[in-house]
């Protein structure tokens, strides 16, 4: 139960879904957990009221990723109210069920401020406190197993993972060359059960049974994941055991990227 204890984590997408897992799991694991959303402001409130009841430390601050004024903000009450900044998971994410020729502009640049943007802000900003705060530290971004596979159908989502992949390994070997005690790997989760992919079905205008079907199909595991299969890889991704690891790549996916 103490595997984060010590540490000060701010997690983006808060509030549901994956980075609700991750605020959970973390708190029970001993950090203090600053819970970020730019919309879902009732649930991530509600999150860190769950994590406080049951003996954990939280606080909810609301935060657009794709502003930067939100970020300095946001880092900056964190540094206020604990002192440091120990993790940072990259987590909130949008998703647009369209190909190339059925995405305008608009969709693109919506897409691309949130899941590619909001990473960058973050990770840079982070950097800028945690340099110096003389205590292993990490970054987690969250990817996408479509980074591999390229589902034709989410254009400009996969772009803006596949930018999540090139920005995470360039910003490691910045901070490893830098001496600094900062690593930054990626996470790839497969299909997940979240309010997003269900989301995603009822764009498609499919039922979760529909859409989650040929997933399953395709998937060696035979099911789609749970929040929880992320919360623990981003666990050891936030503790110090894996105080080697950076710039690295990990797939939780049920098998649905191997070759």
């Amino acid at each position: 139960m103490d595997r984060l204890a010590g540490k000060v984590a701010l997690v983006t997408g808060g509030a549901a879904g994956i980075g609700e897992a991750d605020c959970r799991l973390m708190a029970k694991e001993g950090a203090k957990v600053v819970i970020t959303t730019g919309h879902r402001v009732d649930e991530g409130r509600k999150v860190a009221e769950d994590i406080k009841r049951e003996g954990g430390e939280a606080t909810f601050i609301k935060l657009d990723v794709k502003n930067e004024e939100d970020w300095k903000s946001a880092v900056a009450e964190t540094v206020k109210k604990y002192g440091k900044l120990n993790i940072l998971v990259n987590n909130a994410a949008i998703s647009e069920y369209r190909t190339i020729e059925e995405t305008s502009l608009a969709d693109w640049e919506r897409t691309m401020a949130v899941n590619a943007t909001g990473v960058f802000l973050g990770t840079k900003h982070a950097i800028e406190v945690m340099k110096g705060n003389g205590e292993p530290c990490s970054i987690v971004n969250i990817a996408s197993a479509e980074v591999w596979i390229n589902d034709p159908e989410f254009f400009a989502y996969n772009a803006a993972k596949g930018a999540v992949k090139c920005l995470s390994s360039t910003a490691a070997l910045h901070c490893a060359r830098k001496g600094y005690n900062i690593r930054v790997n990626t996470v790839y989760p497969g299909y997940i059960r979240t309010p997003m992919t269900i989301k995603e079905a009822a764009d498609a205008g499919m039922t979760e049974e529909e859409y989650f079907a040929p997933v399953i199909q395709n998937t060696p595991l035979g099911h789609v994941g749970e929040p929880d299969d992320i919360a623990y890889i981003v666990l050891y991704l936030a503790s110090d055991e894996s105080k080697f690891a950076t710039g690295a790549d990990f797939n939780v996916d049920g098998g649905i990227t191997i070759p």
